[in-house]
């Protein structure tokens, strides 16, 4: 039996794979034996660029604290005395295992979850975001992991999924402003370079990059001075990855003060400008970008309960 296998997923094909066609833009770009092509070329082959590109880091210079924590704890949350700072320009981003805290502390900042004592200060003043509809009001948009489930309504059009989270900038005395709706997409589809057939197909209709785009969009169109991005290229492929972290840095350089949310630590040290590392619940180290390897964040990670046993044994 012959079988196509259809992933972006690079191990998953050096490991099954006899050959491999790599597709862009709709078009066959090249077929080649998997043995006889390295993983950086066939990268340079999905994204169209050296590997290089695929981690574009701009270096933004950093303006005054937009965000800041201060002993933020929510027991429901599971969140315990964290402290921070965010500028803008800069690309904070908070990695660690999985269930150290990381969604649980931006669905704390988004008013998802209840703050049971700490403060947080947005541009210098402390608030208290009750729920999402406040934490817009202030300027703080979160773009959430699960992409299907909450980032974009599928069955929608791509025009009222954009719109969803700023109705009132395409409204007027309670009624929609459906060519302002129309605006307001055409501009973000440009301005993104989502690859749609029309901004009234549904989401469902598009691949899992631009719909991940348009989750974006969605939250760009509030005009926030923070952005919340919980594993932005999760389950997208290598092209749709480089343009999705293209797009962050044009953020930064345009003054957003952005969170990032990252398992995966070649994304996590290229595209940071530093680098929270929690364990439960809690921030327990911050590393600049420079200083920054794969296995210092493993080990801040895993804490020195998972390295003692080790060290314990090689001594004996």
């Amino acid at each position: 039996m012959g079988i196509v296998y259809v992933s972006p997923r690079l191990d998953e094909l050096f490991a099954i794979a006899d050959r491999v066609s790599v597709l862009r833009d709709g078009c066959s770009i090249e077929t080649r034996c998997i043995s006889e092509v390295a993983r950086t070329e066939l990268i340079r082959l999905m994204v169209g660029r050296e590997v290089s590109a695929l981690f574009p880091k701009r270096e933004v210079q950093l303006g005054e604290i937009v965000l800041e924590l201060r002993d933020v704890t929510s027991a429901s949350a599971g969140v315990k005395n964290v402290n921070l700072t965010l500028r803008r320009g800069e690309i904070l981003c908070l990695t660690g295992l999985v269930g150290a805290g990381r969604t649980e502390l931006a669905r704390v900042l988004f008013g998802l979850d209840p703050i049971d004592s700490g403060q947080v200060l947005l541009h210098g003043s402390s608030i208290l975001v009750r729920n999402p509809a406040h934490a817009i009001e202030h300027g703080i948009a979160y773009l959430p992991e699960d992409r299907r489930r909450h980032g974009v309504v599928s069955e929608m059009p791509l025009a009222a999924n954009i719109t969803l989270a700023s109705l009132k900038r395409v409204g007027r005395f309670g009624w929609m402003d459906f060519r302002r709706e129309r605006q307001m997409a055409v501009d973000y589809v440009q301005r993104l370079a989502i690859k749609t057939p029309s901004i009234f197909s549904p989401v469902s209709s598009l691949s899992g990059g631009n719909q991940q785009k348009v989750a974006l969009s969605r939250w760009l169109a509030t005009k926030p001075s923070l952005l919340i991005l919980d594993e932005p290229t999760q389950g997208v492929d290598v092209h749709a990855k480089s343009e999705i972290h293209r797009l962050m840095g044009d953020l930064a350089s345009q003054g957003h003060a952005i969170l990032m949310i990252s398992s995966e630590l070649p994304e996590v040290i290229a595209m940071s400008d530093r680098i929270a590392v929690m364990r439960s619940g809690s921030v327990v180290a911050i590393v600049d970008r420079k200083e920054a390897t794969q296995q210092k964040i493993i080990a801040l990670a895993l804490g020195p309960s998972a390295i003692e046993p080790r060290i314990q044994q090689s001594r004996t």
